[in-house]
This record gives C-alpha cells, sequence and structure tokens, in this order.
C-alpha cells in the first residue's frame, strides 16, 4: 500500500518544479518527507534557471547566521571559562586583606613601578595612569603600615592640552585624597602643540608617600623574596 497520496506527490513535484527547497515543501506540505523520498519523486522534475542562485543566497544566508550562532556559543563559553577562574581565586583574593599577604602584594608592586631608594632625596613614589594600581598602591598602605594621610603628596601629570583641573578632580575621587595635598600639576612640554588622542586618557597621578622607613622595608621584602625565590628555583633555563 502507498504510504503517499498521488494527489500529495503531484503537489510535491509541483512545488519542486516552482524552485523551492525541500524544507519549504516540507513546511507548505506539513509533512516530515524524508530526502530519499523526494529523491525518487523529483528524479525527472525540471528545475528553474534561477534555483541555485536561489540556493546559493541561501547558503549565504545560512552561514552567516551559523558565524553569528557560533560567536555567541564562543562568549558564552568564555564568560563561563572566566565565571570558572573567579570562582577558583575568590577565597584567594580574601587573603589581600591579611597584612603579611598584602605586604608582599605591595613589595611586588613597588619593585616593579615605585622609585627605588636614593640617599640623595626621601621621596618615594609610585606613578601610574591606571586607577587601579593607584588604589591598590594606597589601599594595600594602608593595610601594611600606619598609615597617614598627611605623609601623601599627589601630582598630576598629564599633557599640554589637557585641562589640569578636571585631571584632578577626577583623580582626587578615585583616591579620596583632598586637594590640599596635591602639588601644582607636571605639563609635559614635549606635547605642546601636540593633540591627546586617547580622549579617555587621564594623565598619570604620581603618588609620593613620605615615609623612607616604608620604602626600605618594602625594598628588604622584595630582595628577600628575590633571594628565596632565586635560591630555590635558580635561573630560568
Amino acid at each position: 500500500m502507498q504510504r503517499y497520496s498521488e494527489a500529495l506527490i503531484q503537489e510535491a513535484m509541483k512545488l519542486r518544479s516552482e524552485g523551492q527547497t525541500y524544507t519549504e515543501i516540507r513546511n507548505a506540505l506539513d509533512l516530515n518527507i524524508p530526502k530519499g523520498t523526494f529523491h525518487s519523486w523529483f528524479k525527472n522534475v525540471i528545475l528553474p534557471k534561477d534555483y541555485y542562485s536561489k540556493i546559493a543566497n541561501l547558503n549565504r544566508v545560512h552561514l552567516k547566521k551559523a558565524r553569528l550562532i557560533a560567536v555567541e556559543i564562543s562568549k558564552i563559553k568564555r564568560q563561563e571559562f572566566l565565571s570558572s577562574l573567579d570562582k577558583i581565586n575568590f577565597p584567594i583574593a580574601d587573603l589581600i586583606y591579611n597584612p603579611e599577604t598584602a605586604k608582599i602584594a605591595l613589595a611586588m608592586l613597588c619593585l616593579g613601578e615605585a622609585r627605588k631608594y636614593n640617599s640623595k632625596t626621601s621621596s618615594f613614589y609610585l606613578g601610574n595612569s591606571d586607577p587601579r594600581i593607584i588604589i591598590i598602591f594606597l589601599a594595600s598602605l594602608k593595610i601594611c603600615f600606619d598609615f597617614k594621610l598627611e605623609k601623601v603628596r599627589c601630582t598630576v601629570q598629564c599633557r599640554a592640552d589637557q585641562n589640569v583641573e578636571s585631571l584632578e578632580k577626577y583623580w582626587m575621587g578615585v583616591t579620596k585624597i583632598p586637594k590640599r595635598l596635591f602639588y601644582k600639576a607636571q605639563i609635559d612640554p614635549r606635547t605642546i602643540g601636540k593633540s591627546t588622542k586617547k580622549i579617555d586618557y587621564k594623565g598619570v597621578l604620581r603618588v609620593d608617600y613620605l615615609d623612607t622607613k616604608v620604602q626600605l622595608e618594602l625594598e628588604s621584602l622584595s630582595k628577600l623574596i628575590y633571594n628565596k625565590l632565586q635560591l630555590r628555583y635558580g635561573p630560568v633555563a
């Protein structure tokens, strides 16, 4: 007994001759007809001239959709990966409130970013354009030492075409350091007559902490950490 009526087959062949795809025919007939069955029905059907250009266009559309889906899936997977890293690191990050842990972190930060001790000057400072570095520096000083606000001095270092007052307000907001503890801004003379291309550039904030003992203590710690690591693990081959 024939599974599909002759009328159904003829309707399918008519749709095919009009250039409809297998998917479009299935939707029109509201039947999930196998691909092999379509092949047997349509082997003598003549397709319209524009059929293959239509298929090529559909393939381009489907490829574009597939790429967009792939990008979205990649974003989701990346976010899941980053979230898994946060889950691992969250309890470790809490250790920063421990003064000894914070002191190691601060010593490493100063090793890379802060001015090294010079007997000719007692100035100890760190400068950076990244507000996160500045916040870590100040917060770590508060955790590790008997922090005195009056020992802090800030200096905005910027380009000639930037608005100094606006930059100082920005950095005061970041650090919560009052204006009375800001030195006069330093403008780079090399930038005179040159436009600042990065519109979100807020200059560099130099933070001086007027305590030589703190500086020497951090430099001592960074030296000892280096020595211990070098002794145990040696130079990288």
